[in-house]
């Protein structure tokens, strides 16, 4: 849930993450007082489903890095990409890296405040 950025989102998302587009879109006819228009969007990213909404009312939360969505990438190059462009407006949790469980992982907080896990395939 989006507080009017939901398109913005899912516009960096298809741009950025392979597998991924806008499967089913609602809008609003008069934007929320956020400014968003999407009541409701359901968008595959890298292949699995995701609701987005803009809430209508302003509410006090909103995401937490205690909930991310991990994303397999098969190349490092392609890890490097992504994790830039997600982080470009975000704050990066754990910089791309070997941790040990992972030969190259990377944890951000998007600018929209979603948080990403992405992980080198081995």
């Amino acid at each position: 849930m989006f507080q009017g950025q939901a398109q913005a989102a899912i516009d960096l998302y298809a741009a950025t993450l392979p597998d991924t587009r806008v499967l089913q879109m609602q809008r609003r006819e008069a934007p929320t007082s956020t400014g968003g228009t999407v009541l409701l969007a359901r968008v595959a990213i890298c292949g699995q489903a995701f609701l987005f909404s803009d809430s209508a009312p302003v509410h006090a939360f909103t995401f937490t890095p205690s909930s991310s969505i991990f994303v397999e990438c098969d190349s490092e190059d392609e890890q490097t990409r992504v994790f830039n462009t997600l982080a470009d407006g975000g704050g990066v949790l754990m910089p791309l890296a070997d941790y040990g469980f992972s030969r190259r992982f990377g944890w951000l907080n998007d600018r929209f405040g979603v948080s990403w896990q992405l992980n080198l395939a081995a």
